[in-house]
This record gives structure tokens, C-alpha cells and sequence, in this order.
């Protein structure tokens, strides 16, 4: 059984939801991540979406795309993420590492270090999923089957215009989970709707077996406790990258937990069954 797969089993059979805090690797400092990644799971974090940073994104907000530009600007590329996520793994075996973002770093990666490099290293840095913002299912089973050889899940984005044939598509390829973008926009934008999101997930049930996660619009206790009453797993990003960006070296990785183990308890506070008299 994979990582990704034991820990979504064994939240469920706790009652509980997964909580995925995505932060962008090599921000705010070049080299903080490992120690970041395993605070945040110190705090309660389940699941770890880091961001490959890329210099042209279509679907993170400024407050993303501004991280993005600074790890560039740092000299973080797909060779520094994968050494990110080996020295995490020197001190965390367990906790499922998802890369976040575009086909250009990875296709570049192959370019460089040979065919299929990027799904070989990967796996063997101790990565567990890739969602790849702009590969549409129909265009990838293979590269999905190839990451499956190699213990990775493919994961894909689902938002409020996705079509039925969509979601059918995606069902066809997806592993892992799915990610719920509850907004229409790029990460950070707009007021979340939680009725929405609501009447959103029977749908997407109805096609893809997979947990589903939702992100996109979570930046408090009060929205990822409502989430996580119907999602089956919470992502935070823009809020998280807002915090910690303006941190003293010293204070990123107290001050990420801190903000994560508030949500924690909200998730948890959300899974407990109400008991009536």
C-alpha cells in the first residue's frame, strides 16, 4: 500500500480529514524547506503539496506567483525540489509529498537528464504524487501509468465548470485524490462559498472513487471547518505563503505551525459525529 493511499485509509477509519498545506519550495528562504515540511507535519499536516516554482503560471494568484519569483530568483529549480524532498525523507518516512505544477519543469527535467528522468528521480527522492497543472487527462494515461509503476499517484484539478465527461476523464487516470478548485480564479481570489462546494461534491463522487480535496479560498479555521464536514481533505496555500512570507528566518517555521495546528483542530472539530439526545 503507498503512502498516499494508507494515510487517506487510515483517516477515514479515524473519522478524519486530511489537511494538505502547499507551500512553494525554496520560500521564503533557499534553504528551509525540509525543516518547514516536517514542522508542518509536527502541527498536524497529513499530506505536503510543494510548489515547483515556474516562471509563467496560469492558475496561482499573485500572492503564489510572487513566491514563485523569489525561489527562482534563489536558484530553485526541479534539481533543488527533488534534494528538498530527499532530506525530508532522511526524517519523515511516512508523510505523502505531492509536487505542484506545470509540465515546462518537468518536460525540461526529461530534456536534461534523459527520457522519463524526471518520474525516476522523483520516486526515488521519496515523491508520492504530481499534480501538473496543465496536463489534461486525455493527453497523459501514460505518464500516469508510469508514475504508478514507480508508487507515484497523477492527481488532477476539478473546478465548478468541470462537465460530467470531465469528471469521467479524469476518473479514468486520477490516483491518490482529486483536487476541488471551489473557485472560479487563480489561487487566493474570491470568497469562498461553502453551499457550493456542498452541492459540488455528490457530483464529483458520482464519477471519481478517489478522497477529494478542496482548495482555492480556505484561510481560516472557520472555512477549512466547514469544508471539512463535507471534503475529504482540506488545502491551504495562498493564506499559508501569506503568513510566512514577511517572517524573520527564525519565525517561518513556528509561525506556519502555529496557524496549522488551528486548523487542525478545526478539521478535527468538524469530523467529531454530533450525537443527539
Amino acid at each position: 500500500m503507498s503512502r498516499m493511499t494508507e494515510t487517506f485509509a487510515r483517516l477515514k477509519a479515524q473519522g478524519r480529514k486530511a489537511l494538505i498545506p502547499y507551500v512553494t519550495a525554496g520560500f521564503p528562504f533557499a534553504d528551509i524547506t525540509p525543516e518547514l515540511m516536517l514542522g508542518m507535519v509536527a502541527a498536524g499536516a497529513d499530506v505536503i503539496e510543494l510548489g515547483v516554482p515556474f516562471s509563467d503560471p496560469s492558475a496561482d494568484g499573485p500572492v503564489i506567483q510572487k513566491a514563485g519569483e523569489q525561489a527562482l530568483a534563489l536558484g530553485i529549480g526541479m534539481v533543488q525540489v527533488l534534494a528538498m524532498v530527499r532530506a525530508f525523507r532522511e526524517r519523515d518516512s511516512s508523510t505523502p509529498v505531492v509536487l505542484m505544477g506545470y509540465a515546462n519543469p518537468v518536460e525540461r527535467y526529461d530534456q536534461l537528464h534523459g527520457a522519463d528522468a524526471f518520474i525516476r528521480d522523483a520516486a526515488a527522492a521519496g515523491v508520492d504524487g504530481v499534480l501538473v497543472v496543465d496536463y489534461p487527462p486525455e493527453e497523459c494515461e501514460e505518464f500516469a501509468a508510469k508514475l504508478r509503476t514507480h508508487g507515484m499517484d497523477l492527481i488532477f484539478l476539478l473546478a465548478p465548470t468541470s462537465t460530467d465527461q470531465r469528471m469521467e476523464q479524469v476518473a479514468r487516470v486520477a490516483s491518490g485524490y482529486v483536487y476541488y478548485v471551489s473557485l472560479k480564479g487563480v489561487t487566493g481570489s474570491g470568497a469562498l462559498n461553502t453551499a457550493e462546494v456542498e452541492a459540488m461534491l455528490p457530483r464529483i463522487r458520482r464519477h471519481v472513487s478517489v478522497p477529494v480535496g478542496v482548495g482555492f479560498g480556505i484561510r481560516d479555521a472557520a472555512t477549512a471547518r466547514a469544508i471539512g464536514r463535507v471534503a475529504d481533505a482540506v488545502v491551504i496555500g495562498s493564506r499559508l505563503i501569506q503568513l510566512i512570507e514577511a517572517q524573520p528566518r527564525a519565525q517561518v517555521v513556528p509561525a506556519a505551525a502555529d496557524f496549522l495546528r488551528g486548523i487542525r483542530q478545526a478539521l478535527d472539530v468538524s469530523s467529531t459525529p454530533i450525537v443527539e439526545d
